[in-house]
C-alpha cells in the first residue's frame, strides 16, 4: 500500500508505479534519508511529540533498516515509490504502531531535498578532492619539468605561436582546476541549507525545531521560506554547472593527450596500464581515458541543460517534475570522479619526448615577435616591426630560403639579431610575472603550490564535515 492510497477510491494502476517510481536510482539517498531521519525524530522527541522510548524503538529500527540497505537483505516492494518510502515501510514493520509516527511534521518534499543536499555536500567535498589530487599531480610533473631545456610549441589556433616552457603549460591546466575547485567550494556554500521543517510547503503547527535539526545534520543554516526550501533546486543545477565545467577542463586536456600522443606529435608517450589496444591492429596504442574524457563532456553538458530545461517552467512550490534532478546529477558525479581518478593515472605516469618537444619549437620563426620587439627596443613603432618581421617570415616561406639568412642580410636587423633564433633561445625571453620563461614559471610554481595549499585547506574542511553520517 503507498503512503497516500487511503485518499483514493482504488489502488494505483500498475502503469502510474512504474512511470513515477524512482527507488531504481534513489537507493543511493538511503545512508542520507536515514540519517535525517534519525535527526526529525531527535526534534518530535524535544518537542514532546515523542516519547524517549518511541524515539529509541525509532532510531533502532532506522539503524537497523541501514544495516539491511548496506547488506543488501532488504526487499524492495512495488508499492515502494522511491527509498524514502521503502525506509518508512520497513521501520513501520520492524517497529509496528510507533513506525506510524516517524513521518510526524514532514513531507517527503522536504525530506528528500534534506538527503538530496546532504548527499551532494558529501559528494561535492570528495570530487573537490580528486580535483585537488589531480592539481598535485600536475604540480609535481611540472616541478619535474621545470628545466629550461624542456620546452615545447605553444599554440593559437592549433598553430605553433611561441616556445613555451612544458612546467608552464602543465601548470595552466593546474590553475583551471584551481577554479573548478573553488567553484565546488562556493557552490557547497548555497547548498548548506536545511530545508527539514518546510513541510509539503508551508511549514507545520506542531512545535518543530528547524534549527536544532539544521545543527544535528551540520548544515551552515536552516530554510528562510517554506516554499522556496522544497522547491530550490539551484544547488543541483549549480552542482552540475560545476561538474559540465570540470568535464570541459578534462575534455581540454583529453584532446591535447589524444594529440601528442599521435606519431605526427609524438610529445607524449603513455603508460601502458592508461591505454588500450586494438582488437585487430597490433601496433595500437589508444588513448582511450583521453577520448573518453573528451566524449563525456557533450554527455555533461546534456544532464546540465536537459535539468535547466526542466526547471524554467515550474511554478512554487514541489512540482514531481523535481524527481528529475536525481539521474542527472547522480550520473554526472559518476563521470566526473571517475574521469578525474583516470586523469590523474594517466599523467602521473606519462612520459614526455623532450627531444620532439624542442625540436617543434626550435623554428626560427618561433622567435618572430623576439625580432619585432628588439626593433621596439631601438624606438621602431611595434606595428612598423611587425610588419618587417611579418615581410620576412613571408619571404622565408615563398622564396624558400631559412629566415636567418634574411635577417642577417636585413639592413635594420643584421647578425646581431641571429642569437634571438639560436635553438632555446626564445623561451629564455619569457620574462613578465606568469609568462612561460624559467624565471616566472619558477615562480609561479611557488605560487601554484601556496593556492593548492590553500584549497586544501578548504577541501579537507568541506571532507571531514560533509563524511559524516
Amino acid at each position: 500500500m503507498t503512503l497516500w492510497e487511503a485518499r483514493m477510491g482504488s489502488g494505483p494502476n500498475d502503469a502510474l508505479l512504474k512511470y513515477t517510481s524512482s527507488i531504481e536510482f534513489d537507493r543511493r539517498l538511503a545512508d542520507d534519508d536515514i540519517r535525517a531521519s534519525i535527526a526529525h525524530v531527535n526534534q518530535l522527541n524535544r518537542a514532546k511529540i515523542l516519547s524517549d522510548d518511541e524515539t529509541s524503538i525509532l532510531v533502532a529500527a532506522l539503524k537497523k533498516v541501514k544495516e539491511e540497505i548496506s547488506g543488501c537483505t532488504l526487499v524492495y516492494l512495488d508499492t515502494d515509490e522511491d527509498v524514502h518510502t521503502a525506509i518508512e515501510r520497513r521501520v513501520t514493520e520492524i517497529c509496528g504502531e510507533v513506525g506510524g509516527k516517524l513521518h510526524t511534521g514532514r513531507s517527503r518534499n522536504d525530506q528528500v531535498s534534506t538527503a538530496l543536499r546532504l548527499f551532494v555536500k558529501r559528494e561535492l567535498s570528495s570530487i573537490g578532492k580528486d580535483a585537488l589530487n589531480f592539481a598535485y599531480t600536475l604540480l609535481e610533473r611540472a616541478e619535474s619539468e621545470v628545466d629550461v631545456e624542456v620546452y615545447l610549441p605553444g599554440y593559437t589556433h592549433l598553430q605553433r605561436a611561441q616556445p613555451v616552457m612544458l612546467a608552464h603549460h602543465l601548470l595552466a591546466h593546474g590553475w583551471a582546476l584551481i577554479r573548478d575547485i573553488d567553484r565546488i567550494v562556493s557552490c557547497l556554500k548555497r547548498a548548506d541549507v536545511c530545508p527539514l521543517g518546510a513541510g509539503a510547503l508551508a511549514g507545520s503547527s506542531l512545535n518543530l525545531d528547524p534549527d536544532g535539526v539544521a545543527v544535528e545534520l551540520e548544515f551552515k543554516e536552516r530554510f528562510k521560506n517554506s516554499l522556496d526550501a522544497v522547491s530550490d533546486r539551484d544547488y543541483v543545477a549549480e552542482s552540475l554547472f560545476v561538474l559540465s565545467m570540470i568535464g570541459i577542463h578534462l575534455s581540454r586536456m583529453g584532446e591535447e593527450v589524444v594529440l601528442w600522443s599521435s606519431q605526427e606529435f609524438n610529445f607524449m608517450v603513455l603508460d601502458d596500464a592508461f591505454s588500450t589496444g586494438s582488437s585487430m591492429l597490433p601496433q595500437k596504442k589508444n588513448p582511450d581515458i583521453a577520448e573518453l574524457a573528451r566524449g563525456k563532456a557533450g554527455r555533461l553538458i546534456g544532464n546540465l541543460t536537459g535539468f535547466l530545461a526542466t526547471l524554467k517552467g515550474l511554478p512554487l512550490s514541489y512540482n514531481r517534475d523535481l524527481q528529475e534532478d536525481k539521474e542527472p546529477l547522480f550520473d554526472a558525479i559518476d563521470q566526473i570522479k571517475r574521469g578525474l581518478i583516470a586523469m590523474t593515472g594517466l599523467y602521473s605516469t606519462a612520459t614526455f619526448n623532450h627531444g620532439a618537444m624542442r625540436q617543434a619549437a626550435d623554428s626560427a620563426s618561433s622567435a618572430a615577435v623576439d625580432i619585432a620587439e628588439w626593433l621596439v627596443e631601438r624606438g621602431k613603432p611595434f606595428r612598423e616591426a611587425h610588419a618587417i618581421v611579418g615581410s620576412l617570415v613571408r619571404d622565408s616561406i615563398e622564396r624558400r630560403v631559412p629566415l636567418p639568412e634574411l635577417v642577417a642580410t636585413h639592413p635594420e636587423l643584421g647578425n646581431e639579431v641571429l642569437e634571438l633564433l639560436e635553438p632555446g633561445v626564445a623561451v629564455t625571453r619569457r620574462t613578465t610575472p606568469g609568462g612561460a620563461g624559467p624565471i616566472p614559471v619558477r615562480s609561479q610554481v611557488v605560487e601554484f603550490r601556496q593556492a593548492l595549499s590553500s584549497m586544501k585547506a578548504l577541501i579537507n574542511d568541506l571532507y571531514s564535515s560533509d563524511t559524516r553520517g
